[in-house]
């Protein structure tokens, strides 16, 4: 049994209490805010999140799958609505595979009460982590409620504590290497509350976005009904969160780019002006890991944009990884564990950022997009006749444990053979024929 101190009481380290507590060890789980389960602490900022075959890969091995079950709901599509309110529903599988789409406070909830029924976890709210010692895995919280210090030494120490990841600001002053780069978007998020009997007021079985091209917004359901809603938009120029400055300028927006959505939101102005607008940025940096004390998982590693749907994912694979590498080299065997980890792992973050950045210009630019939409009908249509040769890059990432990185680049393969097939004359006419299935398992074959 060794002692595990876990930085961060999120998404990512409440799953990791539970992966480490049924091997047998430990786990002191230490989270600067208060019990998501006593007061909220997500209100007016949160992005909903969907889980995806990783997800649930890894949820199944922690043994907490059906718990979080109950509070998912499955997402089939995309719906995409045009300036005129019109509706384009774009399905994310042939065969009808969904997404999950789930709050992130709810799941942080259950997660909290599965990694409470192991007698070896303890969860500290209110303890910022100061400072860390990477050598003796030694961590210096800050108790917010009483004021005092404690100083707590470990075998070895997780940080799972996000993107402003203290455990890694202590890592950075050694040998190691980071980026930060912000995206020119900000995000708000603006709540679909749902009909006064409790019903939906959209499609709650699929992901709705309103594409514009330089900004967006999005929605996914909630099991109440209702729908969080997110504002993606550049922090400054002429469509941005600067150029709206007032109540008029709100509407004035919302009427010529989201009209449709406006009989859906009721309090717009009131949530508008109130909920904060936050920064997106992506994070990559290596190595993740500090001898055999100390590691980073989550988005504490690898933290990227929303727009995949995937920083969850990403994380909970990086907890499974760890279990399996833990289940071949034995707990005792942490030097030999955590460099497995980081050589693993690090490709996959870096792989993900890039994948998500992509998904965005998608979602954004692309979803609307008459081209776009003929070259999912081409490549659902190969994969329908060919599954063994062509799985749409979307596909490989939600739906399959492919590498992150093995994604990408087959991507960036299909990409190449696309550019040619859509280039051929008379495509929007001709591309369920024969010579266009031919033509691509050709360039299969070549590219």
């Amino acid at each position: 049994m060794k002692q595990i101190t876990i930085v961060g009481g999120g998404l990512v380290g409440s799953l990791l209490a539970v992966f480490l507590a049924k091997r047998g060890h430990a786990v002191h789980v230490y989270e600067r805010r208060s019990d998501p389960r006593k007061a909220s602490v997500y209100a007016g900022r949160s992005i909903n999140l969907v889980v995806s075959h990783r997800g649930w890969t890894a949820l199944k091995a922690a043994g907490v799958k059906e718990a979080v079950e109950r509070i998912v709901v499955p997402v089939h599509a995309r719906m995409t609505h045009d300036r005129d309110g019109k509706l384009t529903r774009l399905p994310y599988s042939i065969d009808g595979r969904p997404i999950h789409s789930v709050s992130r406070g709810e799941l942080n909830k259950v997660l909290l009460s599965e990694a409470d029924k192991y007698p070896n976890v303890t969860v500290h709210f209110d303890h910022r982590c100061t400072s860390v010692h990477l050598d003796t895995a030694t961590c210096t919280f800050h108790n917010e409620e009483n004021g005092e210090n404690v100083a707590v030494t470990a075998d070895v120490v997780f940080g799972a504590d996000g993107a402003p990841s203290a455990v890694r600001q202590e890592m950075m002053k050694g040998r190691f290497n980071f980026s930060q780069e912000y995206i020119e978007h900000d995000y708000k998020e603006i709540a679909f509350p749902p009909n006064a009997d409790g019903t939906p007021q959209m499609d709650p079985n699929c992901l709705h976005i309103w594409a514009r091209r330089y900004f967006m917004m999005m929605g996914l359901a909630n099991q109440d009904g209702g729908f969080t809603g997110t504002l993606f938009m550049p922090h400054s120029g002429e469509f941005s969160f600067d150029g709206i400055k007032d109540e008029k300028d709100l509407k004035r927006f919302f009427e010529a780019h989201f009209a449709d959505a406006i009989p859906m939101l009721p309090d717009l102005t009131e949530q508008y002006f109130r909920n904060p607008q936050s920064n997106l940025a992506i994070i990559r940096c290596g190595p993740w890991t500090h001898t055999d004390k100390v590691a980073l998982i989550g988005d504490a590693a690898h933290a990227i944009v929303p727009f995949y749907g995937e920083g969850m994912n990403a994380g909970y694979e990086d907890c499974k990884v760890l279990n399996d590498l833990l289940n071949d080299h034995g707990d005792d065997n942490w030097g030999v564990v955590l460099d497995a980890y980081n050589a693993a792992r690090k490709p996959n973050g870096d792989a993900i950022a890039d994948l998500s950045l992509r998904n965005f210009v998608e979602m954004r630019d692309l979803v609307a997009d008459p081209r776009f939409i003929l070259r999912k009908k081409i490549e659902g249509r190969m994969q329908a006749k060919h599954p063994d040769k062509w799985l749409p890059l979307y596909s490989q990432v939600k739906f399959t444990d492919t590498p992150y990185v093995d994604a990408w680049n087959e991507g960036l393969r299909h990409d190449r053979i696309m550019e040619e097939v859509l280039a051929m004359p008379d495509i929007a006419e001709r591309w369920e024929s024969e010579e266009v299935e031919m033509k691509v398992l050709g360039l299969l074959e070549q590219v």
